[in-house]
Order: C-alpha cells, then structure tokens, then sequence
C-alpha cells in the first residue's frame, strides 16, 4: 500500500503516530539504522513517520510493533491496555483509517481489525477515473482477491492483465508487482482482501 505526505492529517483521517513511533524508539535506545534493520523499513521511511510526513500502513505498523516489542494498538492508542472484547464491537464510520494513493485519486478504507495486520486485510477501495494504485511485490505466497462492487477497473499482475465488471472477482498473486487501475470514465468501487502468506 502507499504511502501519503501529510504533516498534520485531517480529523477522521489515519491516526498520526511519529511522536510515538519516536518516543518508543528512544526509549529502546535504538537509532534509525537499527530500527530499520530490525523491522525491514527503509531509515527513510521512519524519518518521514517520525516527522508525520508519511502516513504508514497496516502492515508497516505491524512490523514495526514486532521490532519494538508492542502490541500494534499502542500505535493507535498509546498507553491504553486492551478493553475485554465486547460480544459485538461497533466501528464507527468516522474512527475507520484511511490511506489515500500519492496521486489522490484512490482511496482505502482500512476494515480489518488490526490485530490481524500482517495475516489478512481487507479493505474497501474507491478509485476515480485515471487512478492506480500500484505496489510492489509482498512477501513470497501473498495474493490479493479483488471484488468489484461498481463501475469496472483493471488489475495487472505477473504480466497478465484482466478487466473486472461490477460483481466479478480476480484473484492473483501479490508477491510479484502489480497494479489495479480504472481507466474508465466513472468512479469505481471494490472489496479488497490482502491474504498474507502464514
């Protein structure tokens, strides 16, 4: 997923977590370097979290959990012990995370819980004509499964490319490139699900 520059984030937006992330590492003694290598994140990257110049993902925050040795919801409520699960948990509209593509014209918004970042994600994706979201390859085994809720987009992945109608879905590998994009003239949305490789 991508990441967006944003130096104070939108109310309803993604939580801004740099002053923890650094508060965290500090307190570990640990520099960037070793951060980094710990946690398989670019120093780049964690500079730009650091300064709220980049907003991570899922899945990015969870490696950087396990490097720090917390659970992932102290990134989102810092010094907040985990409730007892409730029978039935109710996510309000406004508290669900969004993650927008560099060129603004994608939109995920983050549904799956995020104790399960890192196995499975699923999100609801909005794409505007002309937009893409592009990615790079996951870790070895990892695949995607795309369900088009309306209008139509394009996935391409493994040099293979195939066009999605609303109520289709593709399902392909994610441990290589690829892409979703909508080349229509229409707004179109989807179900995504990111099955990460156990």
């Amino acid at each position: 997923m991508s990441q967006v520059p944003d130096a104070s984030p939108p109310a309803g937006g993604p939580p801004a977590v740099g002053a923890t992330l650094q508060q965290l590492r500090q307190a570990r003694k640990l520099s960037l370097d070793e951060l980094s290598r710990r946690a398989g994140v670019s120093k780049s990257m964690l500079s730009q979290i650091e300064r709220n110049q980049a907003n991570p993902t899922v899945a990015i925050l969870w490696r950087l959990a396990n490097a720090l040795g917390i659970e992932l919801t102290e990134f989102l409520a810092p010094g907040q012990s985990a409730r007892a699960a409730a029978p039935v948990t109710l996510v309000p509209a406004h508290a669900i995370p969004v993650i927008r593509s560099p060129d603004g014209l994608c939109t995920l918004r983050i549904l799956g819980p995020i104790e399960l970042a890192g196995q499975l994600e699923w999100y609801e994706l909005s794409v505007a004509p002309g937009g893409e979201l592009v990615s790079e390859a996951h870790e070895q085994g990892s695949r995607e499964h795309l369900s088009v809720l309306g209008g139509s987009l394009l996935v391409e992945a493994a040099g293979d490319s195939r066009k999605l109608r609303s109520g289709e879905t593709a399902r392909y590998a994610a441990d290589v490139p690829h892409a979703i994009r909508n080349p229509g003239k229409t707004g179109a949305t989807a179900l995504l699900v990111v099955e990460h490789a156990g």
